[in-house]
């Protein structure tokens, strides 16, 4: 068996899928993944995404990595995390996505804490990607503060388990969290951030940060309909007096924006399976 199979759910990634490519050839396994593969899983790409991915792959292959690419004409990244998942060999799994680098010992230090037959959910430190808007660098800021992201073990980009966490579920299902839904697999105390980063872009602008923070609080209530039995473990601490007035002195801008942003959200009405991607 292969010791990490990393996935990798693409659809019209040409501006992104490079980097994150870069950034796992230049990975430090060490001794501790003598045999990996990263499988990416393109799906219904209309542009120059596997041409791309082919351009990486004599770099990623010198690197140690087996590079798998599926070519998959239905859209839809549950599709692809699902037949990726289908030939990924791996002891330990990863699932990144497209526009997302890591830094250079995230891997290893996955590999090293995933390793075990106990089962086991893992991820890197989320770091909000430099935005080139300032609302989004402000919203950023205070998100990235907020007790859920400096308690918890978030996952959003990406998240791993090991195969006797795998074994927790069958198929992805078609939902809007797939993180969510992974992550709520595990309790808390089998949820293990490491000690690296890896750095997640945020959608640029004030009306795509509500849609995008409207599409996930979507995805929340969706989880709680479908799998209600998986709500029991979750750990997100509530957002108390004490936090906002905390943010509120620490960085009072940044909150304004939070804020402004998150009353939008609960004003905007539900609006099914509206899809804005989380950049």
């Amino acid at each position: 068996m292969t010791s990490l199979s990393v996935i990798i759910p693409a659809n019209n990634e040409e501006a992104w899928i490079g980097p994150c490519l870069d950034a796992m050839r230049l990975q430090e396994m060490g001794d501790a993944a003598p045999s990996r593969e990263i499988i990416v899983a393109a799906n219904a790409c209309t542009d120059r995404t596997l041409q791309i991915v082919e351009q990486a792959r004599e770099g990623l292959e010198q690197a140690g990595w087996r590079l798998v690419v599926l070519d998959i004409a239905t859209p839809g990244k549950l599709n692809a995390l699902n037949q990726a998942d289908a030939i990924a060999t791996g002891r330990v799994l990863a699932y990144l996505d497209a526009d997302v680098p890591c830094d250079p010992d995230l891997m290893r230090l996955l590999v090293q804490t995933l390793d075990t037959d106990q089962p086991l959910y893992a991820s890197g430190q989320l770091k909000v990607a430099p935005s080139q808007s300032r609302v989004t660098h402000a919203f950023a800021r205070a998100w990235a503060d907020l007790p859920f992201m400096t308690t918890n073990v978030p996952g959003a980009g990406l998240f791993a388990v090991n195969r006797a966490g795998r074994a927790r579920w069958d198929r992805f299902p078609d939902i809007i969290a797939d993180d969510g839904f992974a992550r709520l697999h595990f309790t808390p105390n089998e949820r293990i951030k490491v000690d690296a980063a890896y750095h997640w872009p945020m959608v640029e602008g004030y009306s795509n940060l509500v849609k995008v923070r409207s599409r996930q609080d979507e995805g929340v209530r969706q989880l709680a309909a479908l799998y209600p039995e998986l709500m029991r473990n979750e750990s997100k601490p509530p957002m108390r007096l004490r936090d906002h007035i905390r943010l509120f002195l620490k960085m009072p801008a940044s909150y304004a924006v939070y804020v402004a942003v998150m009353l939008a959200v609960r004003a905007r009405k539900p609006r099914g399976h509206d899809w804005t991607r989380g950049r």
